[in-house]
């Protein structure tokens, strides 16, 4: 089950997908991108759970108006969170994999893009495939791109054979960038998501109080559509000094009653030699809680719709990055314009406002609802080699 994936909103962004790599390679519309291959490693740990494995990335030309983007990625999840000690389940191990195709097409001004990519679990598989178009216009200095993409998710659960279910998802995206000056860039986007299936997770319970007081747990009970739009701004300055300086802001709101905000600031600083490049970065992540959320329900069918899932909690997420990245020539392969070595460490630190924490506190220990509340920290470390040829 894609349980990596609820780790946190906050947490399955940061836990680096491979739109890190993707994102890395992003070129302006009429233009396409050069010829590159990245190898990475990644690794998060936190919060009981560690992700780590390898992913590779290579993107070619087929002659001046075609590219091709290939991509194979690597999750093996170690996990012991709070949700699975608090069942009462055991640690468990499990790999994920990723496969993604994407092909882009240049004509004129516009850049055509299509894309398929699909994983598989032990008991979730995933696929989805994308369309997407980008224009310039108006000198070059604005660009507008539209996009839909559509997903079919097979949802099993490991300790019963017999479940099966599916999600599908649709998504609508239209965005706009705009040359300010000869130094400053903004971007504007919108994202539109229906989702209709299956959309809990089979694992996790939520809590109610029983009638000695104490508390119990039950299979949680979520809706089975939900819509979100998210609207977000972008704006990088170049700086007279060869730095870059980047701030970014997005609101989230959803059908289930979840708003939340997300604001972050970079900074990118070559150094004189040339060959370094030194980058920071902070996020900020703030959400409130789901409709139909609870830490402690009144009694067992209190309502029709009951979680407990903390990502479905009001939770304040803090992000620090850091980021090195060192230029270098492949002498022995003339082939290979140049390279660079990467390495990006991050300390994410998430409080939780309702959910509590229930680890080592069973049922009539405490009064219910009286347990701390639980907060989540993590190290996210990125390594990855990139060659341009």
């Amino acid at each position: 089950m894609r349980r990596t994936l609820s780790l946190t909103k906050p947490v399955a962004r940061a836990a680096i997908a491979c739109g890190l790599l993707a994102a890395s390679l992003a070129t302006p519309a009429a233009v396409l991108p050069e010829d590159r291959a990245d190898v990475m490693y990644h690794r998060y740990s936190g919060g009981g759970i560690t992700v780590e494995g390898p992913a590779v990335l290579v993107r070619k030309s087929l002659g001046d108006s075609f590219s091709a983007t290939a991509n194979y990625y690597v999750d093996a999840i170690t996990s012991a969170s709070v949700d699975v000690v608090v069942s009462g389940a055991s640690q468990y191990k499990e790999e994920r994999q990723q496969k993604s195709l994407s092909l882009d097409y240049l004509r004129g001004k516009s850049m055509w893009s299509a894309s398929y990519m699909e994983s598989s679990e032990n008991d979730y598989d995933a696929s989805t495939w994308s369309l997407g178009v980008s224009q310039d216009m108006f000198g070059d200095l604005t660009t507008i791109s539209l996009g839909y993409s559509q997903g079919r998710d097979k949802i099993g659960d490991s300790t019963d054979p017999l479940f099966h279910d599916e999600i599908e998802r649709r998504s609508y995206r239209v965005g706009l960038t705009q040359v300010l000056t000869r130094n400053a860039v903004a971007s504007f986007n919108f994202e539109t998501v229906t989702e209709e299936g299956y959309l809990q997770n089979p694992y996790r319970s939520m809590r109610y109080r029983t009638i000695t007081d104490t508390w119990a747990l039950a299979p949680e009970i979520f809706p089975s559509t939900r819509t979100s739009n998210a609207g977000s701004v972008r704006l990088k300055q170049y700086l007279p000094w060869r730095a870059a300086a980047e701030g970014h802001y997005r609101y989230y709101g959803d059908t289930w009653g979840l708003r939340a905000h997300t604001a972050g600031l970079e900074y990118t600083h070559p150094l004189k030699s040339g060959r370094w490049t030194l980058s920071g970065s902070y996020r900020f992540y703030r959400q409130n809680s789901a409709d139909f959320f609870s830490d402690l329900f009144p009694y067992e069918n209190a309502q029709n719709f009951m979680a407990r899932d903390k990502e479905t909690s009001a939770l304040t997420g803090h992000t620090l990055g850091f980021g090195a990245a060192y230029e270098f020539q492949v002498n022995f392969a003339p082939w290979i314009k140049r390279g660079t070595a990467n390495l990006h460490v991050s300390r994410m630190m998430i409080d939780y406002d309702e959910f509590r924490d229930l680890r080592g506190r069973p049922p009539g220990t405490q009064p219910p609802g009286s347990e701390p509340l639980y907060d989540l920290n993590a190290n996210i470390i990125q390594l990855f080699l990139s060659f341009w040829f």
